[in-house]
């Protein structure tokens, strides 16, 4: 029996380790026996394959989050490039690619089962033209209205949608002892996009002189053309990845997709709105700092963090993980109030990167979470565990992803309303209780349902 398939394969439905049935040829390099809880056919053969798919994963992941964040950094220098937006305005343009990516997160959920990992991989990396092509033609035009330009930064989001196509297309490659630390090391490449963008965009368009913003979208596209062709040459669709539409509905009749979504708007949804408006953050409240030098570090140190959280998850619980960073995210944000009424920017810097560590590790333990509480709650139907977990793994990234919007609009509403950044901070640090409580009421209290096992 070969493990993977040519160009036109039907994945028969009583082979072992399938899930579901393909009941028409597809077209594409296609593996139709999967199960990676079987050690034997993990150690021959499933753990090269599963690698070999998760690199080109990550990459293509890593464009999708530098796309989607490019305007972070663009916004900063767009007053000097002659573009006359108010600060309003300039945080719209940070906030539109997180709501459209999203609202984009669960069709390409949908996208994995329906035209295979590797296929989507594909179509989503050349989706990423659009944006940057969009953006390096529109950006030297400062006579653009700003709905207009609001609607190029708006095509941005479909770099948001990768994550979540991504993610459910390596869930199913590996085992559920090796799940967190590959969900979190792919997820960990693609948020890593957020710091690359953060610091090269400057460089690069401000090489030779003047300044040319135009090259902020023109770096990109060579690097989406390698991706494309990558998926294409190195990755494997899997006939097993089935999450159905029917699975997605079950799955959102479930409490703890909902608790778990709730909990994620928490981590992940700091660390994109806060990547997001770390730039804008700095350069309207601190104007005498260089903004190229300091902005991607946030970034930085949330995508490092964010596979270390989830190996932790895997040794000690990922519910233990999500609360202590709860904790830390609360203090940091404190922190950085002391800091702003003290005028101390290194005090601020300190504060944000301790929140971007436990945010970027809270991440993968919320996502290591995922399919162990499903483990728990199906017990004696492996198969439907795994398919209702990638399903809540495509709601709660879609749910959790919101936060990139929600987080910028804050720091804009309190800006316009009070002048300040703090009553905005106040209100996170408040959340961040909530979803602490959250969080140790339904998976760490004594006596509670899951109390005795390590989610």
């Amino acid at each position: 029996m070969t493990l993977e398939a040519g160009p036109e394969v039907v994945a028969p439905s009583d082979q072992a380790g399938t899930v579901g049935t393909v009941e028409a040829p597809r077209r594409g390099r296609w593996i139709d026996v999967w199960d990676p809880e079987d050690a034997t056919f993990w150690a021959s053969k499933g753990r090269a394959v599963a690698r070999r798919n998760l690199w080109p994963s990550i990459f293509a992941e890593f464009l999708g989050f530098s796309v989607w964040q490019l305007w972070s950094i663009v916004v900063v220098s767009m007053p000097k490039a002659g573009f006359s937006y108010s600060t309003d305005q300039l945080f719209w343009l940070v906030a539109l690619p997180s709501l459209v990516g999203a609202t984009l997160r669960l069709p390409y959920t949908f996208a994995v089962p329906r035209f295979g990992g590797r296929n989507w991989t594909i179509v989503s990396a050349m989706l990423l033209l659009i944006p940057t092509g969009g953006l390096a033609f529109f950006i030297s035009r400062p006579d653009t209205p700003f709905w207009l330009m609001a609607l190029v930064a708006a095509t941005a989001g479909v770099g948001g949608g990768n994550f979540a196509s991504s993610m459910t297309n390596i869930s199913f490659f590996y085992p559920e002892k090796e799940k967190g630390f590959a969900l979190g090391i792919n997820a960990a490449g693609g948020n890593l996009g957020v710091a690359v963008v953060q610091l090269l965009v400057p460089v690069a368009i401000t090489i030779g002189a003047g300044l040319t913003l135009n090259r902020a979208g023109l770096l990109w596209l060579p690097l989406i053309l390698v991706a494309a062709f990558l998926a294409w040459r190195v990755m494997s669709n899997l006939s097993v990845a089935t999450s159905s539409f029917r699975a997605s509905i079950t799955a959102a009749k479930r409490p703890h997709t909902w608790i778990i979504s709730f909990l994620y708007i928490g981590t992940f949804g700091s660390f994109i709105g806060f990547s997001a408006a770390f730039p804008l953050l700095i350069k309207t409240t601190f104007p005498s700092i260089t903004v190229a030098h300091i902005a991607f570090l946030g970034a930085l140190v949330g995508s490092v963090a964010r596979p270390f959280g989830g190996k932790l998850a895997d040794l000690v619980g990922g519910a233990w993980v999500t609360v202590c960073s709860f904790v830390v995210m609360g203090l940091g944000i404190l922190a950085a109030i002391v800091a702003l009424n003290a005028e101390s920017f290194t005090g601020f810097l300190i504060s944000f990167l301790f929140l971007f560590v436990a945010s970027g590790a809270a991440n993968g333990s919320t996502y290591r979470m995922i399919p162990a509480v499903f483990r728990i709650t199906t017990p004696g139907d492996p198969g439907r565990a795994r398919r209702e977990a990638a399903a809540c793994i495509g709601i709660a990234s879609a749910i959790g992803a919101y936060g990139g919007f929600l987080v910028p609009r804050g720091f804009a509403m309190s800006t316009s309303n009070f002048g300040s950044l703090i009553p905005a901070l106040y209100v996170f640090c408040g959340f961040y209780v909530v979803c602490l409580a959250v969080t140790y009421f339904c998976y760490l209290r004594k006596g509670g349902p899951l109390s005795q096992e390590r989610v």
